[in-house]
């Protein structure tokens, strides 16, 4: 089958969830969900699910669903309201690769997608297959990030003794943009295990030589770096503050990006808070904001 079948059932009661959700799986459903809402009021960014009264539900067939469970729906609660919406089969990772093609991140260094030839223009190849993890580049604050990073590598004549440490690496992507640009050594970490196994594997796709993948946490780490890069959400980058600011070196430098331009003020009055950060350089791009501090010894 290329199609299948959602049907969105409208604004039902708690109570009748699973009496509604059984009732499909006796009719040949094949799932079901909860149309859940969520809300943020500040910038920890530990989400809330909220809890309505009433709320949707949508269940999934792989064929059209009978009249009988519709029947069904109805003597269950003669005022029950539903939508059907047939909907097709895709590879959505497949339809993604369509559109993620070779492009310029930064001066000479282009992100190839690895299941791409090079084209001739790109003198700095980094091939990235991203999987499940984040960062092709093609997003504003990796963007930012990439900026960031180039223009604190000319701040250093000699990159090769320069430290580097990359927090929330995904697919290893800004730390690859940084080994192109000579730091070394270089360390990235990841929360997520599925990340690192992808950022591992794209560091052996462009043959690295100075990157290291390290299954710690940040806040596990002991040693200090010249620079620290953080492209995180900008709740995370608050509850990070701290250990970001301690693997930096005095007078090193530290790169946060993934913060919302509507969050901007209450990030940088609680991320500047009581430390000795000096701004080098902010920058924006579309609704994201970046930040290039110098951890300074006053």
């Amino acid at each position: 089958m290329n199609s299948y079948f959602r049907v969105r059932i409208k604004q039902i009661s708690a109570n009748m969830e699973d009496i509604i959700t059984s009732l499909a799986f006796e009719h040949a459903a094949s799932g079901v969900s909860e149309a859940l809402s969520f809300t943020q009021t500040n910038l920890t960014y530990d989400a809330e699910v909220l809890h309505p009264k009433n709320h949707d539900i949508d269940v999934f067939f792989a064929e059209n669903p009978s009249v009988e469970f519709f029947k069904a729906l109805k003597q269950l609660d003669a005022k029950s309201d539903w939508q059907i919406f047939e909907e097709e089969h895709k590879d959505w990772l497949e339809e993604w690769k369509k559109g993620f093609v070779a492009f310029k991140l930064v001066k000479d260094i282009w992100v190839i997608p690895s299941w791409l030839p090079s084209p001739p223009e790109a003198k700095l190849p980094i091939f990235i297959d991203p999987g499940m993890a984040f960062g092709t580049g093609t997003h504003a604050t990796t963007q930012l990030a990439a900026a960031l990073i180039y223009k604190a590598a000319e701040k250093y004549l000699d990159r090769s003794m320069i430290s580097l440490l990359d927090v929330g690496t995904g697919t290893a992507i800004l730390a690859l943009l940084a080994e192109k640009l000579n730091f070394n050594p270089i360390v990235g970490v990841e929360i997520d295990p599925e990340a690192r196994r992808v950022a591992k594997e794209n560091i052996i796709k462009n043959n690295s030589k100075h990157i290291l993948i390290r299954d710690q946490q940040v806040d596990e780490l002991r040693e200090q770096f010249d620079v620290v890069v953080a492209n995180i959400i900008d709740g995370v980058l608050i509850h990070l503050r701290d250990a970001l600011i301690q693997r930096t070196k005095i007078d090193g430098f530290l790169i946060v990006t993934g913060i919302l331009k509507e969050h901007d003020d209450e990030f940088f009055e609680n991320f500047t808070r009581s430390t000795n950060l000096k701004v080098m350089r902010r920058i924006e791009k579309d609704e994201w904001i970046g930040y290039w501090f110098q951890n300074v010894n006053l």
